[in-house]
C-alpha cells in the first residue's frame, strides 16, 4: 500500500512548521480570534457553541488558474496552498475528490434547464463528500500525534473517517458513535474498515455528545462537525472543483442538502475564497434544501435566524439531525450568498432517487437525492430561470442505503425462464 506520507514529509509536519497562510480561528459565536496552534476544536471561552472558522492571508497563498492548468494531481490536494496543511501529502494512497459534473443532458430537456449541472460526490473513495473533511481531518491528526480517532455520524462521515485512517500507513484505532437507526451499509463499511463501533440507543446527536464526551475524557482526535473546524476547509473544496470544471464560470445557483449545515457553509466559504483570490466574479446563490422533518435551519432562514430544536424524522439519515451543529454558520452563509432553503417530503425525496438514476445515471442516496428533490419543486414552483446556470450536487452514493433505493424505484418482476412469460410482462 502506498504510504499516505512519506518519512520527509512526516518529519516536517514533527518540527510544527507554521501555516503562513492562516491568519487566524475566529469563534463565530463572541469573534474572539485564536493562533491556529493555539487551540484545536471549539472557542475556549463559549465552549461547543464557540465553532471556529478558518480565516486566511489571501495576499500569502500562491494559487491561480495557470498554476492549476499546469498541475496534473486530480485530487482535491491540487488546491493544497488555500487548505489548513502544512505539507502537500506526497502520493496519498485514496483519491478524493475532482468528481464528475455531469451536464445530465435528459435532465436538461425535461425539466427546462438549458445550463443544469449534477456533481456526483458519490463517486468519492468512501461514496460520499465527507471523504473531503476525512483527508483534512486525518492531516490535522497527524500534526496532533493522534494515535486514536473517533467522532459521530449518521455513517457517511464515520465511514470516509475509518476509511482514511485504514489506507494511511499509521496504524491508527478509529472509534465510531452512531444512532441505532444508521443505514446497515453503512455500518458494514465501518467494520469492513475495521473501527470499533458503538450504535448508540439514541438520536445522531446523542452519539455527537457522547464522542465529545469520550474524547474529552480518553484524549482521542476527533473528527465531529461543527466542532472540529478544519472539516469545513476540506468540503470546500467541492465548490473549487465547479468552478474549474466550468472553466472558472461560477455558477449562478447551487443547491445543497443540509442537515447540520457544515457542507453548505463549506460551499459557501469554497466560492468565497476563489471570488477573494480573483478567480471568480461571483458567488453563486445558495439554495439548501432540508427534508420536512428536519428542516430547523430553513425554520431559522424563514423567521429570526435563531436556530432551534426540532424532531428529526426522515428517511434521509444523512440530514436527520435535531440540531444543526454548525447551523448558525449556515444560516449566514446561504443569507450572505443571498440564498433561501426550502424543504422537501420523503416522498418527493424517493421520487428523486429514481428520477436521478433514470434521467441521469446517476445513484444517489436519499440525502444525495435531496438537492434534486428541491429542483424539481423550484420548477413546479416556477421559480427558477431556464437560463440561469445551476449545480445540483449528489452528496453521497445509492448503495449507502439499498433499502431507500428499492422503496424508490421497486422491485423487479419474479418470472418462470420462459418466452411467454417476458412476453405476458410486456404486454407483446
Amino acid at each position: 500500500m502506498t504510504p499516505l506520507f512519506t518519512t520527509l514529509t512526516m518529519k516536517k509536519i514533527a518540527r510544527g512548521k507554521k501555516m503562513e497562510q492562516i491568519k487566524a480561528l475566529r469563534c463565530l459565536k463572541c469573534g474572539k480570534e485564536h493562533q491556529e496552534n493555539s487551540v484545536r476544536y471549539t472557542c475556549p471561552a463559549c465552549g461547543v457553541e464557540g465553532i471556529l472558522e478558518v480565516l486566511y492571508h489571501y495576499d500569502k497563498i500562491s494559487i491561480n488558474r495557470e498554476s492549476l492548468k499546469a498541475d496534473r494531481d486530480p485530487s482535491l490536494w491540487r488546491y493544497s496552498p488555500l487548505l489548513p496543511i502544512k505539507e502537500r501529502p506526497i502520493n496519498p494512497p485514496l483519491q478524493v475528490g475532482w468528481t464528475p459534473l455531469y451536464p445530465v443532458e435528459k435532465m436538461r430537456r425535461e425539466l427546462g434547464l438549458k445550463k443544469l449541472f449534477v456533481k456526483d460526490d458519490g463517486r468519492n473513495p468512501t461514496a460520499s463528500l465527507k471523504d473531503r473533511a476525512s483527508a483534512i481531518g486525518l492531516l490535522k491528526a497527524v500534526e496532533a500525534g493522534a494515535k486514536i480517532l473517533t467522532c459521530a455520524s449518521t455513517g457517511n462521515a464515520a465511514s470516509s473517517w475509518a476509511g482514511a485512517a485504514a489506507a494511511s500507513s499509521l496504524d491508527f484505532e478509529t472509534i465510531i458513535f452512531l444512532p441505532e437507526a444508521a443505514p446497515i451499509a453503512k455500518i458494514a463499511q465501518l467494520m469492513v474498515f475495521g473501527a470499533t463501533v458503538f450504535a448508540v440507543k439514541g438520536t445522531y446527536d446523542d452519539a455527537f455528545d457522547l464522542a465529545i464526551e469520550a474524547s474529552n475524557a480518553f484524549g482521542w482526535y476527533n473528527r465531529n462537525t461543527a466542532y472540529n473546524p478544519y472539516l469545513v476547509e476540506g468540503k470546500k473544496t467541492v465548490a473549487y472543483e465547479i468552478c474549474e470544471q466550468l472553466n472558472w464560470n461560477a455558477p449562478d445557483k447551487v443547491l445543497v442538502s443540509v442537515g447540520d449545515g457544515c457542507i453548505v457553509s463549506g460551499v459557501y466559504k469554497g466560492f468565497y475564497d476563489l471570488k477573494e483570490m480573483g478567480m471568480i466574479d461571483h458567488i453563486p446563490q445558495l439554495i439548501a434544501v432540508q427534508a420536512e422533518g428536519s428542516a430547523s435551519i430553513m425554520n431559522a432562514l424563514e423567521g429570526d435566524g435563531v436556530i432551534r430544536s426540532v424532531k428529526a424524522e426522515t428517511l434521509a439519515d444523512s440530514i436527520s439531525v435535531s440540531i444543526p451543529r454548525n447551523g448558525m454558520m449556515a444560516v449566514r452563509d446561504i443569507r450572505n450568498s443571498k440564498g433561501f432553503a426550502l424543504s422537501v417530503s420523503d416522498e418527493e425525496i424517493l421520487e428523486a432517487i429514481a428520477y436521478t438514476g433514470k434521467h441521469g445515471g446517476v445513484f444517489a442516496e436519499p440525502a444525495g437525492a435531496t438537492s434534486i428533490a428541491g429542483l424539481k419543486k423550484l420548477i413546479e414552483q416556477q421559480k427558477l430561470d431556464p437560463d440561469e446556470s445551476i449545480v445540483a450536487i449528489v452528496t453521497g452514493n445509492g448503495l449507502k442505503d439499498v433499502a431507500s433505493a428499492v422503496k424508490a424505484a421497486g422491485k423487479p418482476f419474479s418470472i418462470e425462464p420462459k418466452l411467454e412469460n417476458v412476453r405476458q410482462v410486456l404486454g407483446l
